[in-house]
């Protein structure tokens, strides 16, 4: 064989050499990871299933803003408080999932006041500020935003149509950590009353879960509620939330349409 018929033969392996190479140096392209907005509180954040419908909560209602470049977890669960979510292994399990850069939204406080039931009876000033304090220092060491909320009002007036506080130094209390801790909040209690007070006694009957009854068949002898949303209402709470985190350019605004 000649000097040139042997180079000839020995191009392709080179070439072929030269690609195996290539591709062993190149590094691999990872995949963008979506975040994750986690939300964390009690029944009135939480999915609520359809044989109660139209109760809803806003947490349910909250995708309908958002992005397909979000993934949402809603954690919320009926009747809990930062006490019983702590204690039952809740927040645990979202501490298991959390990752950098991911958001979580917390809101409690309907259940913290229930002194009548020491499983999910938190002091305020003390127990309740104490286990709001943890959950934003577990969200911020592991590299996430934490978002605070304000319990949402209940459906009550005084005699003179003025919507009136159920909530007693709940709302103060978490904006007292949020200040201390420098993390947002989005007051939704001080915005929903103002959505009462603009929709008035008769108004907010339809934002609460004011049945009438034969309304819904799952529900023949209506319902009574002033604390739970029907489905509007969820959806008014919702698009507070968002206005909320607007006015205040947080990053989590990016992700809604």
């Amino acid at each position: 064989m000649t000097s040139t018929s042997f180079l000839h033969s020995l191009t392709p392996l080179l070439a072929a050499a030269a690609l195996l190479v290539g591709c062993a140096t190149q590094a691999p392209v990872e995949e963008a990871t979506k975040p994750t907005l986690f939300l964390v509180g009690d029944s009135t954040m939480a999915d609520q299933p359809k044989e109660k419908y139209p109760e809803t909560g806003w947490g349910q209602a909250l995708p309908e803003y958002l992005t397909d470049d979000i993934e949402v977890e809603n954690h919320a669960k009926n009747g809990r408080s930062t006490k019983s979510f702590i204690d039952e292994g809740r927040w645990e399990a979202v501490m298991e999932r959390l990752q950098a850069g991911d958001f979580v939204v917390m809101g409690f406080g309907h259940n913290d006041q229930k002194d009548y039931d020491e499983t999910r009876y938190a002091a305020p000033w003390t127990d309740y500020r104490a286990n709001l304090e943890r959950m934003v220092d577990d969200v911020l060491a592991r590299g996430a935003k934490p978002i605070l909320v304000t319990s949402i009002y209940r459906r009550a007036f005084t005699d003179d149509g003025q919507p009136e506080a159920t909530l007693g130094d709940y709302p103060e209390v978490t904006r007292a950590v949020a200040s201390e801790r420098g993390v947002p909040l989005v007051d939704l209690n001080v915005m929903t009353r103002q959505l009462l007070l603009d929709a008035g006694v008769a108004g907010s009957a339809n934002i609460y879960m004011q049945i009438p009854a034969g309304e819904y068949a799952n529900l023949p002898d209506g319902k009574d509620d002033n604390t739970h949303l029907q489905r509007r209402g969820a959806r008014q709470v919702a698009e507070l939330f968002v206005q909320g985190v607007r006015r205040q350019s947080l990053p989590l605004a990016d992700y809604f349409r």
